[in-house]
């Protein structure tokens, strides 16, 4: 019988994580003060503990996991590797399909990779209490997952919009013990400020990154917990890669093409980054970033310094943004709406280490129903995106009959996402042309030194 599942056993969860960082052409450009001056640890430390910062910092090429993290992730890692034979024979193409599934976790995607980690060190730092901010609900429903596993009160900002698309996602925060708000709320100053000029804003991860933010900075017993972008969580996501690389051994294959979703970053960051090092030794390896079309941060921004917030609490970082004040339109896929993008991404990406695809709504859940149709399970939106341009191109080796291995990343299920399937079937969904005269007027408003 051929293999569908490729499944590692407990014994091989990894036990370090891989930094990008050691391996990088240039080192990663330094995060900035409002007096655009380099900061240092000292800067961060109203927000994060040191031990977090301490890995953001990081230049060392392996972090060592922490046995109590290991035991956590054994609830469902090593995640299964999946050859997606039906989908292959669905599209009639000689490419090979395959694609990690992280919606086996708890919280249906991967991102307790990150929130376990980062709650275990709060709490070892004596920290019991979290504030953060999330999009589509994934990463708030993560970290209050892993605030109830070890004992840690977490508040979740949840962006407007997808708080009210996706009430089930507020569920589980609340099912777990998480205080869930809808963002922007009346409860910070960076709220306020955004309800001072648009009263029905729909919100964004800007904005609640901007109230989470103040939270932790503005009471003493808070810290801030980020679910993607920064350096530590994309460390924390390379689980995903590095257990993917010992699955394909497995089965004696390597991937041509790698594609995953890219918002802030940590979804891309988790399955390609361990396969950086291999490309920079000389392997042939193409890794795509995707992105939607309405929010295209990596493909049509501007690589500069700016905020990771809307109201620009945080230190000033060099990556592709659209603007700190741009707001996306309300696509379902919540957790790509961020008008800016993971530091390293964006200089690997600039540095031509990494590629970049942009995709329109519709044509993204399509994509999820022909998957779902196929391999039996249905994909969050998100993760639509990257089997959009895994399709593309398997139909584009029909064509020209190249048998390469294409490899995405499933970041998670779309169970709690049915609204926006819904809105699909129905004809209701729309193709956000990208706003060109909006996204100008927030480069203008680019921090000047």
């Amino acid at each position: 019988m051929t293999t569908t599942k490729i499944i590692l056993p407990e014994s091989e969860i990894p036990t370090h994580w891989y930094n990008v960082v050691a391996d990088m052409p240039n080192p990663p450009e330094p995060p900035l003060g409002p007096d655009g001056n380099p900061i240092g640890p000292e800067a961060l430390a109203p927000i994060f503990p040191m031990n977090i910062i301490e890995q953001e910092m990081s230049q060392e090429r392996w972090i060592p996991i922490p046995n109590e993290v290991r035991r956590v992730y054994q609830q469902w890692r090593p995640s299964p590797l999946y050859r997606a034979r039906r989908l292959e024979e669905m599209l009639g193409t000689p490419a090979k399909i395959y694609y990690k599934n992280e919606g086996v976790s708890p919280a249906g995607s991967h991102k307790p990779n990150s929130a376990v980690p980062q709650v275990y060190y709060n709490k070892v730092a004596g920290i019991n209490r979290l504030s953060t901010e999330t999009g589509a609900g994934q990463w708030g429903s993560a970290l209050a997952m892993a605030g109830q596993m070890f004992g840690v009160e977490v508040t979740v900002y949840m962006v407007k919009v997808s708080y009210q698309q996706k009430p089930y996602r507020r569920s589980m925060m609340e099912t777990w013990g998480a205080k869930v708000l809808a963002s922007p709320t009346d409860q910070t100053d960076a709220g306020r400020k955004v309800l001072a000029q648009d009263p029905d804003s729909p919100g964004s991860l800007g904005i609640a990154i901007s109230e989470a933010v103040e939270a932790a900075a503005t009471q003493e017993d808070t810290k801030y917990s980020l679910g993607s972008v920064l350096n530590h969580v994309l460390l924390h996501q390379t689980i995903i890669g590095l257990e993917t690389k010992k699955q394909l051994e497995m089965v004696g294959d390597y991937p041509d093409m790698i594609f995953a979703p890219c918002g802030g970053g940590c979804n891309f960051a988790g399955m390609a980054f361990p396969f950086i090092a291999d490309k920079a030794s000389g392997k042939n390896i193409n890794l795509v970033a995707v992105e939607p079309t309405s929010c295209p941060t990596l493909t049509k921004g501007h690589y500069a310094y700016d905020f990771g917030d809307t109201v620009g609490l945080t230190p000033l970082m060099k990556m592709y943004t659209l603007g700190h004040d741009f707001i996306p339109p309300s696509i379902h896929a919540g957790g790509l709406r961020y008008h800016g993008d993971s530091p390293l991404i964006s200089q690997l990406y600039h540095e031509g280490i990494l590629e970049a695809r942009a995709v329109p709504n519709v044509a993204t859940f399509e994509a999820g129903v022909t998957f779902a149709r196929a391999e039996g399970i249905i994909p969050a939106p998100e993760t639509c995106h990257a089997i959009r341009a895994t399709i593309d191109e398997a139909l584009k080796c029909k064509e020209t009959k190249e048998p390469k291995t294409l490899l995405f990343n499933l970041s998670g299920h779309g169970h709690f996402d049915m609204m926006a399937y819904d809105k699909y079937f129905r004809g209701e969904l729309e193709d956000f042309a990208y706003p060109e005269e909006a996204i100008a007027q927030s480069i203008a408003n680019l921090p000047k030194f």
